[in-house]
């Protein structure tokens, strides 16, 4: 056990070393953005005093490193800050936005999943058949073509030709869960396709892997059928690399919903995100970076974590 808390203190470390240096890059990011801030919020009727007027008043004419470290000491204590074009509070902003993004990740996850899963079993029980070669080419095509591209495609399809489901993903406080899953059909089969390629392969391959394994020679001189033997044997056996790369995979769905987002019009994080870039809302770009890269930084540790407790090997290093 020491040897298991050193290594999820390694873990630990190593996840706030990375949070520290995305925190600088999303600032440098912001910093270098076209354009001035000021300028922006006053538009038309920005003249050289409102400009240093407003940029005293944000600080802006303060030294960048500065503005990093006030910037970064409020996120530690929680603080979002404000927005700029709306004067209201980033974390009141984010809190609604944030709970979308998470259902529509949750959502594209219980569906991307246990499909993968179904995949991968499929494919090792029927190993370079017609079955796995068309699930791997099927899956393999879905995976290599961007998310903006599945998306559209599937708004023309079902969306424009077959009018089975709103092209907008429009969703609000009011709706019922029928209602929001429907909504968001379309942007959770695009996430699902996305991602269920990767974990389908690594199902597949780990039960491969596995079926090499003398036990499992033993179960088949047994006389049990393939499919039990995979089901019953191979595949509990085979678990620690396929929970490692479903986590990641649930790391990528978080921040992946950016693009699908806007395409579908989601009033989630990335619209909001993307929205607050067009109106030059720095804080709340900042706010959103930092959250996603939060989730994703800490969905990998627990990757991590996982793949430890699921390795003797790990747990138990000599």
């Amino acid at each position: 056990m020491p040897s298991l808390a050193r290594l999820v203190c390694q873990r630990l470390i190593h996840g706030g070393v990375t949070l520290l240096a995305v925190s600088f890059l999303i600032f440098a990011g912001t910093e270098i953005l076209p354009g001035d801030v000021a300028e922006a919020i006053l538009g038309q009727t920005a003249t050289p005093e409102a400009v240093a007027s407003i940029r005293e008043e944000l600080g802006l004419d303060r030294p960048a490193w500065l503005r990093y470290l006030l910037w970064l000491s409020a996120l530690l204590q929680g603080d979002l800050g404000t927005s700029l074009a709306s004067r209201r509070p980033i974390a009141e902003m984010i809190a609604g936005r944030l709970e979308n993004s998470l259902f529509l990740a949750g959502a594209a996850a219980a569906v991307a999943v246990p499909l993968a899963l179904g995949l991968g079993v499929i494919a090792a029980r029927w190993r370079e058949t017609a079955i796995d070669k068309t699930i791997s080419v099927l899956t393999l095509s879905a995976i290599s073509m961007p998310e903006f591209f599945v998306g559209y495609g599937l708004i023309f399809v079902f969306a424009v030709k077959l009018m089975w489901v709103p092209s907008l993903a429009s969703v609000h406080a009011g709706l019922g869960l029928g209602e929001r899953l429907a909504a968001v059909a379309l942007p959770v089969a695009t996430l699902a396709l996305v991602v269920t390629a990767h974990m389908m392969r690594m199902t597949r391959a780990a039960i491969l892997a596995v079926m090499t394994s003398p036990y499992i020679e033993m179960a088949e001189l047994k006389g049990l059928g393939r499919t039990r033997v995979i089901l019953r044997h191979a595949l509990p056996n085979a678990l620690a690399p396929i929970v490692n790369v479903v986590v990641l995979n649930l790391a990528y769905l978080v921040v992946g919903v950016v693009v699908v987002e806007v395409v579908f019009v989601y009033p989630g994080m990335g619209q909001l995100m993307v929205d607050a870039v067009a109106k030059r809302d720095v804080p709340v770009v900042q706010a959103c970076g930092m959250i996603f890269a939060s989730t994703y930084v800490l969905l990998n540790l627990a990757a991590d974590v996982l793949a430890i407790l699921a390795n003797p090997r790990l747990r138990h290093p000599r």
